[in-house]
């Protein structure tokens, strides 16, 4: 998973990007990346590691104009380790343009070569987002009449995207002299917002972003989503147009963004990701009144943070008290996107600590917004029992997760997924509890439905292994698991100093004053 951040502004918005950057965080650990516009001429500073680690003062200096792009990343294609594929891209031809991209293309491989054989580009990277940026170069290269770019022609080079690519993807891109390009894929599965600042003297400034909750801390007012299918242009002078430019679409958001990736705070598609999750909490405090009549829970514990809703819904209609029984380092990375099992695993003691009086001699219910590897679940369960915890159950506010996703979630393996190959007994057993309650998944497409019952259709291809764009075989997954196997395996020292440098070509400077 990424964030990416789209703005057209009458002042400079190097600041703006780099806090919406710091909101987006917890979309992406592992680079980040501005870039800004003065005139025809791109300013760009990128590297890895967090915000606050990428950018210094003669960094921001640098980042001239009223308008820009912005991406933290989280790797699902390519190396986490490759300073190069750090976002946004940029080439030259036709135009001059840069793009920032979340989510995963399908068909990326099959891209690669059309477009060298076909389109006569060359992709120096192993990232997806490369790929998505010359396929878009190419098509407005082909929509454009001779040296004359229109809205007409960037909306049809958007069309030729649709038609071309595969997989989930949101994106922004600047194009040089013209101004600020943003779409969506056909099926709306990875988010995309547009929000609207209003000044005294009447001028409009615009920001899309993943989450609304950018929005809301840059002082924007949420306008609506994307469309799935739909591209949004804004001028350099602040016009706004937008035009559906796929044949066919569904709206068919990604589940796992209201189960944990996304923050509470958010509104996506309607729903806010808050009261989605006390939802979740509301039904599975109802399945389990169902089939654990008789555990005789004393009391509800979250586990850090993105369970809480759902933990305080649960405990409330359960009639029992709610605690909280654990203390979170957050100067840990989240396990969940952290590179290397062995790492994840490591790192679960050092961001957890026990409240023991909340456990000691009491049958307890954790609630965890998913079990995804189990890895924090076991160490969990044990934590609870080392603290004096009687008995100790464990609840999930999703479905088990059995299954790859390909469309922009770091979930690789099925072997690597505690429920790939276990059913639900067996995981239990395998995370040490007394007893294991995981959410129907009717449940979950329900909780969410509930708060806007236009949507018919969602992603959950982690949970039911149905893969929403009808291209993913049984062949392109195993490849997917090879490929990402290979990447737990982590990355040497020439990896990381052998990054493709020619691409660092585009960037400010890095040297410190």
């Amino acid at each position: 998973m990424c964030g990416i951040l789209g703005v057209v502004a009458t002042s400079p918005v190097n600041q703006l990007l780099y806090d919406g950057l710091l909101v987006l965080q917890h979309r992406g650990q592992d680079a980040a990346g501005i870039a800004a516009a003065e005139g025809d001429r791109f300013f760009m500073h990128k590297g890895p590691g967090l915000v606050r680690d990428v950018f210094r003062t003669r960094n921001m200096r640098n980042l001239a104009g009223n308008w820009g792009i912005g991406h933290v990343r989280y790797p699902t294609a390519g190396s986490a380790f490759s300073t190069a594929e750090a976002q946004p891209f940029y080439v030259n031809s036709p135009f001059g343009l840069l793009l920032a991209h979340n989510g995963n293309l399908t068909n990326a491989e099959t891209l690669k070569r059309e477009m060298f054989l076909a389109d006569r580009r060359h992709i120096n990277t192993n990232s997806d987002s490369e790929v998505l940026l010359n396929v878009l170069a190419h098509e407005l290269e082909a929509a454009a009449s001779g040296l004359k770019l229109d809205d007409s022609a960037i909306f049809r080079a958007v069309a030729g995207v649709h038609r071309r690519c595969r997989g989930a993807y949101a994106a922004v891109a600047m194009i040089a002299g013209y101004g600020l390009l943003a779409f969506r894929d056909p099926y709306g599965i990875r988010p995309l917002v547009i929000g609207r600042r209003d000044l005294p003297d009447g001028a409009a400034e615009w920001l899309v972003a993943s989450e609304s909750v950018a929005l809301d801390t840059l002082g924007f007012k949420l306008l609506r989503d994307v469309a799935p299918g739909e591209a949004v242009l804004v001028g350099m002078d602040g016009s706004f147009r937008s035009r559906q430019c796929a044949e066919r679409t569904i709206d068919a958001p990604c589940m796992f963004e209201y189960v944990y990736l996304a923050r509470p705070d958010s509104i996506m598609d309607g729903v806010s990701v808050y009261e989605a999750r006390l939802k979740m909490g509301e039904f599975l405090a109802d399945k389990l009144k169902r089939t654990l009549p008789h555990a005789g829970i004393d009391v509800v514990i979250p586990i850090p943070d993105s369970s809480r809703p759902s933990a305080l819904e649960m405990a409330l209609r359960l009639g029992v008290p709610y605690r909280e029984g654990f203390v979170k380092n957050r100067y840990i990375g989240r396990t969940f996107i952290m590179p290397g099992q062995s790492a994840r695993r490591k790192s679960v003691r050092q961001k957890l600590n026990t409240i023991h009086q909340e456990f000691r001699g009491k049958n307890v219910l954790l609630v965890d917004d998913s079990i995804v590897r189990g890895t924090t679940s076991k160490e969990i369960v044990a934590m609870a029992r080392e603290a004096g915890a009687s008995k100790v159950y464990m609840a999930s506010a999703a479905p088990p997760v059995r299954h790859a996703n390909v469309y922009g979630i770091d979930m690789p393996t099925r072997g690597e997924l505690i429920a790939g190959d276990r059913d639900e007994a067996g995981v239990c057993l395998e995370i040490g509890a007394d007893g294991l309650l995981y959410q129907d998944l009717a449940d979950l497409k329900a909780a969410v439905r509930s708060l806007n019952p236009s949507l018919q259709f969602f992603e959950t291809s982690c949970f039911d292994g149905c893969y929403i764009t009808g291209d993913i075989t049984a062949e392109y997954l195993s490849g997917v698991e090879s490929q990402r196997g290979d990447s737990e395996d982590g990355a040497n020292l020439g990896d990381i100093v052998e990054s493709g440098a020619q691409l660092d070509l585009n960037l400010i400077d890095q040297e410190e004053p």
